[in-house]
């Protein structure tokens, strides 16, 4: 079983040391798909015998699909610069690698995350399963926000013991960028499919978004960590909302 490790990043150097490490005995080959990193990046990856190659970005799915694209090996490896094996994962791995994987099993693993220096266990964020390892040119990646996996085929789907770590957000500041960000990507998505959305909708969904969270999936149990990513995911849909509404008013103009 020989094992592609498939990464795309932009200026990743806080991060992309720590995901390399954890691939060590792991992977085969790791091939890296940057898009204009002005950090040091390339750098670290190349002193971890990396192939880097640069793509202009193209959107998310685009960029992963193009990286899938150049992997040699029979198994594709899929991982973000912000996230490393955990021992006990690795360990999962290193004894799949001596068996005789069966072609027709796609491998999920769960994601644990860690939030400004704690890991979250609770808030609805663990365990964030996420299919991570696949037969090369068996799937590809669809989506513009939350990109997803479509395969050919049924295969089989398996979890792997262990926890993909995940180095989220370093900062509240952070937080609240990125997901800025991510809420008008959702927003458009959104639009462009039809759908609507008025005031009241608005107030209850991001109301039950924290109560959800903090309360039936116990966010409470991560003290004020769990407390404030609570709130930011009220916040998340409160502004995912709002900027459809503001969309589909713009239509009337």
């Amino acid at each position: 079983m020989t094992i592609s490790a498939i990464i795309i990043t932009k200026n990743e150097e806080r991060n992309i040391g720590r995901c390399l490490a954890s691939l060590d005995g792991i992977a085969d080959e790791v091939i890296v798909v940057d898009s204009g990193s002005s950090d040091r990046t390339g750098e670290i990856c190349r002193e971890y015998g990396a192939i880097f190659v640069f793509h202009k970005w193209d959107g998310y799915s685009e960029q992963k699909n193009y990286a899938n694209g150049l992997a040699h090996c029979e198994w594709i490896l899929s991982i973000d610069a912000d996230e490393a094996l955990s021992p006990t994962l690795r360990d999962s791995m290193l004894r799949l690698k001596k068996e005789e994987a069966r072609l027709d099993t796609v491998y999920r693993m769960n994601r644990l995350t860690n939030y400004c220096g704690r890991f979250v266990r609770h808030c609805g964020w663990y365990p964030d399963s996420k299919i991570r390892l696949w037969p090369t040119g068996k799937a590809h990646w669809e989506g513009v926000v939350h990109e997803e996996l479509v395969f050919d085929g049924s295969p089989r789907f398996a979890t792997l013991h262990g926890d993909l770590l995940h180095y989220s957000y370093y900062s509240i500041t952070e937080h609240a960028e990125r997901q800025n960000h991510y809420a008008m990507l959702a927003a458009k998505k959104m639009h462009a499919s039809g759908h609507r959305v008025n005031t009241l909708t608005i107030a209850l969904k991001s109301s039950w978004t924290f109560v959800r969270d903090f309360y039936l999936r116990l966010g409470m149990l991560d003290g004020f960590t769990g407390y404030t990513i609570c709130r930011f995911n009220a916040h998340y849909t409160f502004m995912k909302y709002s900027r459809l509404r503001e969309l589909n008013r713009a239509d009337k103009k």
